[in-house]
């Protein structure tokens, strides 16, 4: 069965959702990343409702038309952090397995922090604890040379210029091909639509205008699993095997051979299964 596509009011914003998975199925929320949408999860969602499992996939903040500020201040990792909490009160779900990709991962790494009650096990993907990535970027040549892109992103204006032209030529680059990648062609055209209309872009890069090294986020102390690649680009070795100091529960890494940044597309099966060890961990 396909998906069933909601929209969830919270306050004055309106997220749309992606929900699979039995009625009475134990609830995971699933948080993408940039540059993509609930879309992300396509190939990830259904294996875990064979599992039994509901999924609640939202297009994350500045990504759903209808939640879309635009202040900067308004994608701070703190408030993005508490508008997820708010969502799943609204989802009437008091607690989820979370498991987060990419900045999604950020925003659940602030779930598992600051809202533990909320967070019954945590599976981040391709990027580390905030702390972790941090002190590699300060320390390690290596990572602050990956991080480089963010450079771009930080100057507005410029950055929407780059990434807009040729059809956002850039954006399809980063996520293609397919049969490198495994993110599918149709997939890529709806991260594109969504981009492109008014404000989308500026939205999604104000999650990294709106990075601070002065919001420090605690040790997590949920049972945690932490799914990183050796062919990511973005993130490094040092920050990957540095996580570990920043979780005081129970942990697993689980280190994925030849595949790149985008794990929920290219290896479904293997991440369905780190998540479905961490969810039977508790």
């Amino acid at each position: 069965m396909p998906a069933e596509l909601l929209k969830v009011d919270v306050g004055d914003l309106t997220f749309d959702l992606r929900v699979d998975g039995p009625d009475d199925g134990r609830p995971v929320l699933l948080l993408h990343g940039f540059p993509e949408t609930s879309a992300s999860w396509a190939k990830v969602a259904p294996l875990l409702a064979e599992a039994g499992l509901r999924t609640y996939a939202p297009d994350q903040l500045g990504y759903s038309p209808g939640a879309r500020p635009a202040e900067v201040d308004a994608y701070a990792l703190t408030n993005l952090t508490q508008v997820t909490a708010d969502l799943m009160t609204a989802l009437e779900i008091p607690r989820a397995d979370v498991v987060g990709h990419d900045w999604g991962a950020q925003v659940a790494w602030g779930l598992a922090a600051w809202h533990s009650d909320r967070v019954r096990s945590l599976t981040a993907v391709s990027v580390p604890h905030p702390a972790a990535y941090t002190a590699a970027f300060r320390a390690d040549p290596e990572q602050k040379e990956r991080s480089g892109y963010i450079r771009l992103f930080w100057q507005a204006g410029k950055a929407e210029e780059v990434l807009l032209e040729d059809d956002l030529r850039r954006i399809r680059r980063m996520l293609g091909p397919e049969e490198t990648t495994g993110v599918p062609a149709e997939a890529v055209e709806e991260y594109v639509a969504v981009l492109s209309a008014p404000g989308a872009l500026t939205a999604a890069l104000n999650w990294y205008r709106a990075m601070s090294s002065a919001i420090r986020v605690d040790p997590v102390e949920v049972p945690t699993t932490y799914v990183w690649s050796d062919g990511d680009v973005a993130i490094g070795r040092t920050a990957a095997e540095a996580c570990i100091d920043h979780v005081s529960g129970d942990y697993r890494f689980v280190e994925l051979a030849g595949i790149t940044h985008w794990i929920p597309e290219q290896a479904p099966e293997q991440l369905v299964t780190a998540i479905l060890d961490r969810i039977a961990s508790t």
